[in-house]
């Protein structure tokens, strides 16, 4: 299927930004937790540079590792987003998000208050059911039934 240049180009964006904001959390994280883990890693291997400019952090291998694990899984999402098995996906994607009828902000109100309500009704019904079985349960195990 042959694509246009600009054809799901919104829903590739949205894709890749926001696993990229997923990656960068997951490699701040590596960093974080190679840092506490491994005393030897948290060292700055750099003499007379304690802190990098600009991002504030420690140059220390902990840190280059997250790097490379960040820019490397940046290099193969960008690679992924590209392929066109997902650009395919991606392409009906939106165009079936497209076609969607979006409610009004009233008949999002009013379908959430029928939905808080309803949620509210069976939480009561199970609780009060929760509670006469429980009553009852007790009786039986405890033999106080014929008492």
């Amino acid at each position: 299927m042959a694509q246009l240049k600009d054809q799901g180009r919104m829903a590739r964006m949205a894709a890749f930004w926001s696993l990229a904001i997923l990656l960068f959390f997951g490699a701040n994280w590596l960093h974080t937790e190679l840092r506490i883990s491994a005393d030897f890693l948290s060292v700055s291997r750099i003499p007379g540079m304690e802190r990098l400019p600009l991002i504030g952090v420690t140059p220390s291998i902990a840190f280059f590792v997250a790097l490379a694990v960040l820019v490397f899984g940046i290099m193969f999402l960008n690679k992924w987003i590209n392929k066109p098995e997902t650009n395919n996906v991606l392409v009906e994607t939106e165009s079936e998000l497209r076609k969607v009828t979006w409610p009004t902000l009233d008949e999002a109100i009013n379908g959430s208050f029928v939905v808080i309500i309803a949620v509210l009704f069976l939480m009561a019904f199970l609780a009060g059911t929760d509670y006469l079985l429980t009553r009852i349960t007790r009786r039986v195990l405890l033999g106080l039934l014929g008492l």
